[in-house]
């Protein structure tokens, strides 16, 4: 695990910390339960329901611990005190793409809050590393695995 430090909002560190909640009072013991079942049915050594049921178990108690490593880095950002002519964590930029001539437009947002129908994407993606400290004017190449991502920061504002 990192030790970085992980951006987010209040509301942003409460949904993960309800998640989290969910995972373990409700999630793990479902997943305990399928466990101990599939345990009654007999010979472990070829029942593939208790092998199932135990990889389960695995793999959410390892989003579980992601999950705990997460909220122990998470830092509240207090938006106000950011500042408000650079793309910072919380910022909305419209962005031309050079390429094509289109204008994007993108929010800043720490885990918990993105929502990439909503074009609320994280400041840890390529794009949103690319794009922080960023002011009105300048132009970025972002690459990713399809290639570099040539913009130009058009506007940068705060939403509510």
């Amino acid at each position: 695990m990192s030790s970085d430090k992980i951006p987010m909002t209040k509301d942003g560190y409460e949904k993960k910390k309800a998640e989290l909640a969910h995972m373990e009072g409700v999630e793990m013991i479902e997943a305990a339960k399928r466990v101990a079942a599939a345990r009654d049915l007999g010979d472990l050594s070829e029942n593939a329901e208790y092998h199932a049921a135990r990889e389960d178990h695995a793999m959410l108690q390892a989003k579980i611990d992601q999950l705990k490593d997460q909220l122990s880095r998470a830092v509240i950002v207090d938006q106000t005190a950011l500042p408000r002519d650079a793309v910072v964590f919380g910022a909305r930029v419209r962005i031309k793409n050079l390429d094509n001539g289109k204008d994007e437009v993108y929010q800043l947002v720490g885990p918990g809050d993105e929502d990439y129908t909503k074009n609320k994407i994280l400041t840890t993606s390529p794009r949103g590393q690319g794009l922080l400290g960023k002011k009105v004017g300048e132009k970025v190449e972002i690459k990713v695995p399809k290639g570099t991502l040539k913009y130009q920061v058009q506007e940068i504002s705060f939403p509510d």
